[in-house]
């Protein structure tokens, strides 16, 4: 098995955490988010945040370090990003617009979350084939 590198998988997770922070923030994509969710602003202020986005982190940890295995050791950059473009379009984005259609959620949340894991992916590949 291949070894990871450490300091490229943490800094896509941590590229792609602050991602999630800008895309899902009011002035981006928020307050569409909230609408088409159906979450009031009660409910997010009751949340647990620590864990959410403890939780958050470890999981894109957890994708970054899958997406670098996928990559293999030395990928190019043109590689990297276009791999991550395809993963984050055709694997994660289609996915859950299988499960959206199925749940008749709306084509707009299905939009902004599928739209966040395309570019999501891209910038793991981005990063990824940086520190090659």
């Amino acid at each position: 098995m291949q070894a990871l590198n450490g300091w490229a998988v943490l800094a896509a997770a941590i590229a792609t955490f602050v991602l999630g922070g800008i895309w899902y923030a009011p002035a981006v994509f928020g307050r569409a988010w909230q609408r088409e969710t159906g979450l009031t602003d009660e409910q997010l202020r009751d949340r647990k945040p620590a864990v959410i986005f403890g939780v958050s982190f470890l999981l894109s940890l957890l994708a970054a370090a899958v997406f670098a295995l996928f990559l293999g050791p030395h990928p190019s950059l043109s590689l990297a990003v276009g791999a991550g473009f395809a993963a984050g379009l055709a694997w994660v984005a289609a996915s859950l617009g299988i499960n959206y259609l199925f749940e008749h959620k709306s084509l707009r949340l299905f939009l902004i979350n599928g739209g966040y894991h395309t570019v999501q992916f891209v910038v793991y590949g981005l990063v990824l084939g940086l520190f090659n």
